[in-house]
């Protein structure tokens, strides 16, 4: 019995490497290596040549070897809370790798030792809290925040000063940092002075300052979705272990349909 097995459901042959990285199993690179030391199969036949596309239907698996390679990458999902400093900390800051203890953690998973190379992907100012991922995966780094990323980010947002419907309209389109030129943004009211916005780029601390532009405050910030990504019911400062349905969903990026349940997903 194999140590990976994963069944390839697309309607057009695909080249195995570029298969694996859209699933979110390994980067591209990652999978010629596998490939190379001869660890992948398909329906029992070793894959040797890097350019092997697998067909509709057909099952790819990897020995002991290549799986133990793959389950060496760690991806880890955070409720941080405010006062913990997803970058490389400053002088008396505290990193949010700090809180990846055994006492915190949820459901199975490996402890954190300080010799693991778990590195934010994407930042979460220090006065903000919710959703950060943490992972030592180049493949979910590269999905998330790479020039080529466009997941959606969600923010619950509770605001102080008067909320108008011109300000809401230069939320959602027409305010620039930097001298560049946001993208538009979902941006609706949910409660009294609660706003909702959805964001597909990551400026530094971007919502905070877009509220400045229409002198409004931001009084407190937590991200609840990446992608498909969401932080449900995760108690602040506790963690959990990503499982690679979770991750695979993650880089896919399904549509907001599918997110509501609406879509092709859900009548599986």
């Amino acid at each position: 019995m194999s140590d990976f097995e994963k069944t390839f459901d697309g309607e057009e042959p695909v080249r195995v490497n570029k298969w694996l990285a859209q699933s979110g199993v390994c980067s591209r690179r990652e999978a010629e290596g596998l490939i190379t030391s001869g660890t992948v199969f398909i329906d029992g036949e070793k894959v040797e040549d890097a350019g092997r596309k697998i067909l509709p239907g057909q099952t790819l698996t990897l020995n002991r070897k290549g799986a133990e390679t793959l389950s060496s990458k760690r991806t880890i999902m955070l409720n941080k809370p405010v006062g913990f400093v997803s970058a490389t900390p400053e002088e008396d800051q505290i990193p949010a790798i700090r809180l990846l203890t055994n006492e915190n953690r949820v459901g199975k998973g490996a402890p954190v030792r300080g010799n693991d190379s778990l590195a934010p992907v994407g930042r979460l100012d220090m006065d903000s809290r919710g959703l950060l991922i943490l992972s030592d995966d180049g493949t979910v780094a590269k999905g998330v925040i790479g020039p080529d990323a466009d997941l959606e980010k969600e923010y619950i947002v509770r605001i102080r000063g008067k909320i108008t419907g011109k300000k809401m309209a230069l939320l959602r389109e027409g305010l620039e940092l930097d001298g560049r030129k946001l993208k538009p943004a979902r941006v609706t009211g949910i409660a009294d002075q609660t706003l909702r916005f959805v964001l597909r780029e990551g400026r530094n601390r971007q919502i905070r300052r877009m509220c400045d532009l229409v002198e409004l405050r931001v009084i407190d910030l937590v991200r609840v979705r990446i992608g498909a990504l969401k932080l449900g019911g995760l108690k602040e400062g506790c963690w959990k272990e990503l499982r690679s349905h979770e991750i695979e969903a993650l880089l896919r990026n399904p549509s907001l349909e599918e997110l509501r349940g609406k879509g092709p997903e859900s009548k599986r």
